[in-house]
């Protein structure tokens, strides 16, 4: 945690500054999911968006307000194996979806041959 007994008026009023304007993003992406959630978008956009929405947030709430954004080069090896994760996540949701419209399709045709 940043030590402010040594901190002049001007840094202290940059430090200020900047937890505003995180918080007008905050604020402003907040606004964005709930429109988003108006459109009634199909379930793999919303998904998407939804998704990247709470990236982005989270991303500024651990860089700035848990001072992560000064801890560079561990951070980022730790939000590229966190990257990677998700992927092989999005992967494996994707690639389940698609196999149960497969095997229901699947089953269909089962059910149906043993009807004839």
């Amino acid at each position: 945690m940043a030590d402010t007994t040594h901190m002049s008026v001007e840094e202290l009023k940059k430090h200020v500054r900047v937890y505003l304007l995180v918080f007008g993003a905050l604020a402003v992406l907040t606004v964005v999911t709930v429109a988003v959630g108006y459109l009634r978008l199909p379930i793999w956009p919303a998904l998407i968006i939804a998704l990247i929405i709470a990236s982005v947030k989270g991303g500024l709430v651990a860089s700035y307000f848990m001072h992560l954004i000064s801890e560079k080069k561990v951070i980022f090896w730790v939000l590229a194996v966190t990257f990677l994760f998700l992927l092989c996540m999005f992967i494996l949701f994707i690639s389940a979806y698609h196999d149960q419209s497969r095997t229901a399709a699947l089953m269909e045709m089962i059910s149906t041959s043993y009807v004839t």
